[in-house]
């Protein structure tokens, strides 16, 4: 073979090679059609919503590859749910293409939970969904800081902001629904703990403001108040009014003071 080829002219050998050349390259775009299944299209099932292991042995069985390619936590959808394909359903692909899976994740991620204390419920709502996190029941409650939030619950129980939670956690939402429309006096304070106070301030819709406490004061929940404002009466013995949602601030001590205790009132009834 090696004297065949060498015994010949360099021209013939060239024209024997462009031969041959063009001779591969008609094969080649021949069998294209065949290589690449080109017309062979396939419309891509709807695996979504099922689980990533049946979802595969659906997709391979009608004729393509299935590959997980990403996960997310969603709480609507069981764990290892497929939560996305692509190309999507009812797309006519190529037999053999590849379809790549979004699958749920069987541990929830956590955050940290956001301080929106003070927020409106607009604000809140927004910082909750950016985070994962959902809006679970919204209580109102006579303040007034009309709709902005008091305070932010997880399972009943006040949670502060930067402590881990998982994510789809339902957050409640204490928020204010301005003052109330009936007015009622003040209810005297002085020598009561801060604690007693608190109780009285919550039987009657109403809230701590500003509270300043003295230096002596080692336990803040025990210590007395010797000072509130509103006062209970005003300088000519009228009484002072006040609506379910507004403050009374007070000055604590831990020496209780001397007063009259027919001046004590109980809570009243409010709106």
């Amino acid at each position: 073979m090696f004297d065949f080829i060498t015994k010949r002219s360099f021209v013939v050998n060239l024209l024997a090679v462009i031969a041959m050349f063009f001779a591969l390259a008609l094969l080649f775009f021949s069998m294209l059609g065949v290589i690449t299944k080109h017309g062979q299209q396939l419309t891509v099932p709807d695996v979504h919503g099922k689980n990533v292991k049946e979802a595969i042995e659906l997709l391979e069985k009608a004729g393509f590859e299935a590959d997980v390619r990403d996960s997310i936590y969603v709480d609507s959808i069981p764990a290892l749910a497929v939560y996305a394909q692509t190309p999507d359903k009812g797309a006519q692909v190529k037999v053999g293409r590849t379809i790549y899976l979004t699958v749920n994740k069987v541990v929830a991620p956590m955050v940290k939970m956001p301080d929106l204390e003070g927020l409106t419920f607009r604000s809140a709502e927004m910082m909750l969904k950016s985070m994962r996190l959902n809006v679970g029941d919204t209580i109102y409650r006579p303040d007034i800081a009309t709709n902005s939030v008091l305070q932010q619950l997880l399972n009943g129980k006040k949670i502060k902001p930067g402590t881990l939670v998982a994510e789809g956690s339902n957050i409640t939402l204490i928020l204010g629904s301005g003052t109330g429309s009936v007015e009622n006096p003040v209810p005297s304070f002085i020598g009561l703990t801060y604690a007693e106070a608190r109780e009285i301030l919550s039987a009657s819709n109403l809230n701590a403001g500003t509270v300043i406490i003295d230096p002596s004061v080692t336990d803040t929940a025990n210590a007395y108040i010797i000072k509130q404002v509103p006062t209970r009466k005003n300088e000519i013995g009228d009484f002072n009014m006040l609506r379910a949602g507004e403050s009374v601030d007070f000055w604590l001590s831990a020496t209780k003071p001397v007063t009259d205790s027919t001046t004590t009132a109980k809570p009243s009834n409010q709106e």
